[in-house]
C-alpha cells in the first residue's frame, strides 16, 4: 500500500517537473518523462534479476536506506544496562565538569560586585585584551642583555637632530 502511494507521489512530482520543463502545452513528442523512467526501471529490473551480485547489492541498498532513516534510531530501544555503562564510562569526566561548575558558581559573587558592574563594556574588553596579549613573565624584559650595554652611541646626532655639543652650551 505504501509503495502505491509512493509511486503516485513520484508520478505527481514528475508531472509537475514536466510542466516546468515543457510549459503548459506538455511535451512536444508523444513520450513523457514518466514513460521513459518506467522503461529504464523495467530494464534495470531485468538486468538485476539475471545477476546474483546485483540482487545482493539491491538488498544492501534497501538496508542502507532503512538504517539511514532518522526514525530508525527512534525505534531502537537502548537497554538501561547499556545506558548505565555509558554513564559509568564517563564518570571521571562528569565529576571533573561538576568540580569546574562548582568553581564557577563560587566565583559568581565576584562577577556581581560593584566594581565590575561599574565598568563599561569597552573597558572590560580592553582589559581582557591586555590580560590576554600581555607578557606572562616580565622578568626577561626588566634587565638588559650585556650586548646591549656595549652598543656605541652616536655623538654626531641624536634622535632629535641635536648633537652631543648641546650639553656643553
Amino acid at each position: 500500500m505504501a509503495a502505491v502511494s509512493d509511486v503516485r507521489r513520484l508520478q505527481a512530482r514528475v508531472e509537475e517537473l514536466e510542466r516546468w520543463v515543457y510549459g503548459s502545452g506538455g511535451p512536444r513528442g508523444s513520450r513523457k518523462v514518466a514513460d521513459g523512467l518506467v522503461k529504464v526501471q523495467v530494464a534495470l529490473g531485468n538486468i538485476a534479476s539475471k545477476r546474483e551480485r546485483v540482487k545482493i547489492l539491491y538488498k544492501k541498498i534497501e538496508d542502507l536506506i532503512k538504517y539511514l532513516d532518522p526514525e530508525y534510531i527512534d525505534r531502537i530501544a537502548i537497554p538501561d544496562a547499556s545506558k548505565l555503562q555509558f554513564i559509568l564510562a564517563e564518570e571521571q569526566f562528569i565529576l571533573s565538569q561538576i568540580a569546574l561548575l562548582e568553581q564557577v558558581e563560587a566565583l559568581v559573587p565576584m562577577l556581581d560586585s560593584a566594581h565590575i558592574k561599574g565598568t563599561s563594556l569597552e573597558q572590560r574588553i580592553h582589559f581582557q585584551n591586555l590580560r590576554q596579549f600581555g607578557p606572562k613573565d616580565t622578568s626577561p624584559f626588566l634587565s638588559m642583555p650585556p650586548a646591549c650595554s656595549a652598543w656605541p652611541r652616536s655623538t654626531s646626532s641624536s634622535r632629535y637632530g641635536r648633537g652631543e655639543d648641546w650639553k656643553r652650551k
